[in-house]
């Protein structure tokens, strides 16, 4: 289950009947969170330097994990961690200093193909709005109600029962991306 289908379930669970489970901490803490996350995100992207844009990354991944713990998520937000402000996070590090900065650095920054990078920033915006408004219609499975104890088995059920294809399909895309990095490395060397 991604964690986008994740947050259209608890979505789709806000506007049933059943009560749900309110979040842990205060307001004061989901603003606190989300700030810092929005914040961090604005500077990933505006950080000349790469290793300071890679550690603003893990500030806001770390921040998300915390809205996931919220949200009673605990293995979401361990897996937000463990997965991406680690090891996703140590990839990108080991990347950045593999990657030749003062060359890359002499070269054009920006292409030509802002007009091409618009185009697809509206369609996915257009996307997400679709999706917004008309969520229910679009998704009409029962939203996946996750009682406190039991959140790691039903995440499991329904990533191995009921999204097995999906699963495999992104695992498989991940081994070509290895291998496809593998090949490129060694060109390389």
């Amino acid at each position: 289950m991604t964690l986008a289908a994740i947050a259209i379930n608890s979505i789709l669970a806000t506007a049933t009947a059943e009560p749900v489970m309110a979040p842990v901490a205060t307001k004061f803490f989901f603003y606190l969170l989300s700030t810092l996350a929005i914040l961090s995100a604005i500077a990933v992207i505006t950080r000349r330097n790469a290793v300071h844009s890679a550690l603003a990354l893990i500030v806001t991944l770390l921040s998300v994990a915390g809205l996931y713990l919220m949200l009673y998520a605990p293995f979401v937000a361990g897996v937000q961690i463990v997965v991406y402000a680690g090891g996703i996070m140590v990839l990108f590090l080991f990347v950045i200093m593999l990657v030749n900065l003062d060359r890359s650095m002499k070269e054009e920054r920006y292409s030509k193909q802002w007009l091409a990078g618009i185009v697809a920033a509206l369609c996915l915006g257009g996307l997400f709005a679709v999706v917004y408004r008309k969520g229910h219609s679009l998704f009409p499975g029962s939203p996946l109600h996750l009682a406190e104890g039991n959140n790691t088995q039903q995440i499991g059920i329904g990533l191995y029962q009921n999204y097995v294809l999906p699963f495999e399909i992104a695992s498989l895309l991940l081994l070509v991306a290895i291998v496809g990095a593998v090949v490129m490395a060694k060109k390389r060397i």
